[in-house]
């Protein structure tokens, strides 16, 4: 069974830092660009960050741009995104998802191939 499985969420206070971590199941992500996602409570889900299957391309979206770092490492098979300087406004169901090639895929939703079921992070005082 081909799955992607999310980890590392949890509540922090504003200003800290979490990291989640991606991986796979019945398959290697080293041929997949790898995107993450979030969804809160009663927004729309918006993608958050994407990385090449290489590593050499990576891309934000604003909100979240010198606060975290999306890497990878292909030989353990795990993608990580390391969230520093946490926002209330960054609560949400975080979500990563495998897109095949070698490009790096837009930071939408249907873009991808298979998704995750997602890590609850909480920013809360």
């Amino acid at each position: 069974q081909l799955q992607l499985v999310e980890s590392g969420g949890g509540l922090v206070q504003p200003g800290g830092s979490l990291r989640l971590s991606c991986t796979a199941s019945g398959f290697t992500l080293e041929n997949y660009a790898i995107g993450w996602f979030r969804q809160a409570p009663g927004k729309e889900r918006e993608g958050v960050s994407c990385i090449s299957r290489s590593a050499g391309s990576t891309k934000y979206v604003d909100s979240v741009k010198g606060r975290f770092t999306l890497s990878r490492d292909n030989a353990k098979n795990m993608v990580y995104l390391q969230m520093n300087s946490l926002k209330f406004d960054d609560t949400g169901v975080y979500y990563c998802a495998a897109g095949y090639g070698p490009g790096l895929p837009p930071l939408e939703w249907d873009e991808y191939d298979f998704w995750g079921q997602g890590t609850q992070v909480t920013v809360s005082s």
